[in-house]
């Protein structure tokens, strides 16, 4: 895929870039290097007052950044502003938090005693510079909440980001630069997919962040595990979306339609596969498809848009496929499943609900990258819970339920990184984001995900010298 901004609303292409050639590559990592040396013995004052000024700048830059970001990859202007106010949220929170998720540890007086110290710390150390290969369905949230966490543990950064949005991929490296940060603390690196694996083998590169597609997660995994590196993935995702007899039908159908076309549908934690249960099947499915009916479909700069066009052709393409497949083995369309008449020029797909999905359909197991929801009817919860585990993808999940009992099965039994009850899956700087299974490992986010880049050191002193 060629380095360049191409408008999703109509296919034009507005700006190329080159890929940074080895001598370019070269001088960066060794910046990157040199960086790390000084910027790791900075104090958490130091890290929060240049994380701060960075927010402030972005949120001065909320109106120009958030149409760069629908420019690039067609998200809705109001969801690209919302995601930069998402930015500014996250780094304000690791900033006034650092220092206290990464303060020293101290074991109880009786566990150090036993260890024969006479004392005993766990400090958090910087691992040095990461590597983070960022997707574009939300160019900027991805990079933050690794780029906050990971300079404020004081680590530096090197972004590969996806070559279909490098407008906001080099607006990143200068908002940290007019920040005040030192240089080569974080750096964008615009370089093709190829690039990856030498700078990912490169020594001065202490680890690696991904998300993305399975196939890149495997691929980078592969290559940090050959060379004993730690990596963090956060990969695809196929979430179930549950409605139970005792759930508030009306407010279920209405947040469906939200969690389903967030982002276009884009997006690794939208809800995918929507499954019923059976006394409530035909009032939910009536009014959620009813409601993505009325989804207005168009141009991604006008605020009263609610859904655009898909990030790149091959993806709406993906996404046809998958929906042909379904249909080519007996799934029922109750709506969309076409391309919207009147905007042929750009890469837009109607919202879609599918029902009579079976596990000889791709979509069954496949994530499905766009605004197609499928339906599935139950009778009872351990049907419930057997169809939402049966996916080689374990993001995140939502259960409508009141019912105490249900909710102590699903949070005990669901395989998934997360289990959001009566509301829909969102990420917050304060609460861990990961998956399980094939959706990958680690996480961000929170106290867990800054402390993935660091090295948990073991201090201990030996006993006191008698008199």
């Amino acid at each position: 895929m060629p380095i360049a901004t191409v408008n999703p609303a109509n296919g034009e292409t507005l700006k190329t870039f080159d890929p940074l050639g080895a001598e370019e590559i070269e001088r960066r990592l060794a910046t990157a290097e040199a960086a790390f040396r000084t910027y790791r013995t900075t104090d958490f004052a130091e890290r929060a007052r240049l994380l701060n000024r960075a927010a402030d700048l972005l949120e001065q830059d909320q109106q120009d950044i958030a149409r760069t970001m629908t420019t690039e990859m067609g998200k809705p202007i109001a969801a690209a502003r919302a995601e930069a106010a998402k930015c500014v949220k996250a780094m304000r929170w690791y900033a006034r938090n650092a220092e206290e998720l990464l303060a020293d540890e101290h074991p109880s007086p009786a566990d150090v005693k036993d260890a024969g110290a006479s004392r005993a710390t766990v400090h958090y150390r910087p691992l040095g510079v990461i590597l983070a290969v960022m997707p574009w369905n939300f160019p900027l949230w991805q990079v933050v909440r690794f780029m906050a966490p990971a300079l404020m543990a004081g680590n530096v950064g090197l972004l590969k980001h996806a070559s279909n949005v490098p407008q906001t991929a080099l607006y990143l490296e200068d908002l940290i630069r007019r920040a005040g940060y030192p240089e080569g603390c974080f750096q964008t690196l615009l370089v093709g997919a190829g690039a990856v694996e030498g700078i990912l083998r490169d020594p001065r590169v202490a680890a690696a962040t991904l998300t993305g597609s399975e196939p890149a997660g495997r691929s980078v995994a592969a290559i940090a595990g050959d060379e004993v590196k730690k990596t963090v993935l956060e990969l695809g995702g196929s979430d179930p979306f549950v409605v139970m007899p005792s759930a508030d039908i009306d407010q279920a159908a209405r947040t469906a339609v939200t969690a389903r076309v967030q982002n276009n549908g884009q997006s690794c934690i939208a809800a995918k596969r929507f499954i019923v249960h059976t006394d409530v099947y035909d009032a939910f499915t009536e009014r959620f498809t009813a409601r993505m009916q009325e989804l207005t479909v168009g141009d991604p700069m006008h605020d009263a848009t609610d859904v655009g066009p898909l990030a790149t052709e091959q993806g709406r393409a993906d996404v046809e496929a998958l929906v042909d497949d379904a249909l080519s083995h007996g799934a029922r369309v109750l709506c969309g499943a076409q391309r919207p008449e009147g905007l042929e020029q750009g890469w837009y797909y109607a919202p879609t609900v599918l029902a009579g999905i079976t596990d000889s359909m791709r979509i069954h197991r496949e994530e499905a990258f766009g605004p197609v929801a499928t339906l599935y009817r139950v009778t009872d919860v351990d049907e419930a819970v057997a169809l939402a585990n049966d996916s080689p993808f374990g993001l995140s999940s939502n259960v409508w339920t009141r019912d105490e009992a249900e909710v102590r099965r699903f949070v005990r039994d669901l395989e998934a990184g997360g289990v959001f009850f009566n509301g829909m899956t969102a990420s917050h700087p304060a609460l861990p984001f990961g998956g399980v299974k094939r959706s990958g490992y680690g996480r961000e986010l929170s106290g867990h995900g800054i402390r993935e880049f660091c090295n948990t050191t073991t201090v201990w002193h030996g006993p006191e010298k008698a008199g």
